[in-house]
């Protein structure tokens, strides 16, 4: 089909754009969420908005596979991860350095009367911050958060060799039955909360442990068919084996299985929270990116891009290109904005909007100015 040939992948770098912009309108809305009970308007507000542009980060894995999956080429796996792994740990490794310290100096010298409720400027202190300047080798931190997708990548890149050398025989047949087992894999977090409420105990802050799972066991039945790289092998099935469905009966599918899912992502949270006040262990079930309302709205937002008649072009392509650096550098402009939006009588709503829209535009000048030097390039690209 024409929108699968190479000179048509404008639609990607469009939906590269949108999902870094949903990345960032999504933590902006993490700030009045954290509100919970004590302003329900603020709490509601951040739930519905965040609740839209949840699909951010599993939209970038389809990306991702789409883009990388079959692994082109002859190759050595060891120089594949070279290429690939290499390219993330520079990013990895300046980020975690430079992100606690400018969140440090904000908090500590420029404005530490913050009312960020997301925030504990208590917790900002020389011990602390000399600490989260080395443990960045083992896992993310507060101030960190959004690198966690860059330690999930590396997972992802692990595999792919293997993953490739599989896709190279297997039938349409063999990728849906994967695929369909995955799919079984984005209830497990539901039926743990669901024995959970049943009378299991639960040792886990996930809810009860299933399928073999217990303390010296992670790794339950479905384990091996589950996460991310489910998304991956999602979007190498639509490429190879795209549906040939007109407008209308993409707009027919896509439409009702984002606004289903997003639903079970709103309501759910809210639900979630009833049952256990601001407990984030069971609140983040419902957000979970592996999960199967989170899955389903990527999937309507994926399948309606598919569909997108945008050509490649220089500009679009050098736009997109930006969108690295502004996922790795935007985090602490938010907590800025935060506090230069806390204005009394403005919608929360229109809070949220102008937030993400400074930060986003702030974060791209950043960026555009890391790139601008040979020196700084490699940490945004």
């Amino acid at each position: 089909m024409d929108w699968i040939k190479k000179d048509n992948y404008g639609w990607v770098d469009v939906l590269r754009i949108v999902a870094i912009f949903a990345v960032v309108w999504s933590h902006v809305c993490d700030d009045f969420i954290a509100q919970f009970n004590n302003d329900r308007t603020q709490f509601l507000t951040g739930v519905y908005l965040e609740s839209i542009g949840r699909p951010c980060v599993t939209l970038l894995v389809m990306v991702s596979g789409w883009l990388l999956l079959p692994v082109r080429g002859e190759y050595s796996v060891g120089g594949y991860y070279r290429k690939r792994i290499g390219r993330i740990l520079w990013p990895l490794a300046f980020w975690s350095i430079v992100l606690p310290l400018v969140s440090y100096a904000y908090y500590v010298y420029g404005n530490p009367s913050t009312g960020n409720p997301f925030v504990d400027v208590a917790s900002y202190t020389p011990q602390s911050l000399g600490t989260k300047l080395y443990t960045w080798v083992f896992n993310f931190n507060v101030d960190t958060i959004p690198l966690w997708y860059l330690y999930m990548l590396i997972g992802l890149y692990l595999a792919l060799p293997i993953v490739n050398g599989w896709l190279r025989t297997a039938t349409r047949r063999d990728v849906g039955t994967v695929l369909i087992l995955w799919g079984v894999s984005l209830l497990f977090p539901y039926l743990r909360l669901l024995a959970t409420l049943a009378g299991m105990t639960s040792h886990s802050p996930l809810g009860a442990n299933l399928w073999g799972m217990c303390d010296w066991n992670i790794f339950h039945s479905i384990y091996y068919l589950s996460g991310f790289m489910g998304y991956m092998l999602l979007a190498y099935y639509l490429k190879t084996w795209p549906p040939r469905w007109s407008w209308t009966k993409t707009l027919l599918v896509a439409v009702p299985m984002y606004l289903l899912g997003y639903c079970g992502t709103s309501f759910g949270y809210i639900w979630v929270n009833s049952m256990f006040p601001g407990q984030y262990q069971y609140l983040e079930i419902p957000w979970l990116m592996c999960g199967l309302n989170v899955m389903l709205q990527t999937v309507g937002v994926f399948l309606i891009f598919m569909r997108l008649q945008v050509k490649s072009r220089p500009w679009l392509s050098r736009m997109a290109a930006m969108m690295f650096g502004i996922y790795l550098c935007h985090f602490p402009i938010i907590q800025m904005t935060y506090d230069l939006y806390d204005v009394s009588g403005l919608p929360y709503a229109l809070r949220i909007a102008l937030m993400a829209l400074t930060t986003f535009a702030a974060s791209y000048a950043v960026t555009r100015l890391l790139w601008a030097l040979p020196l700084t390039r490699r940490f945004v690209k």
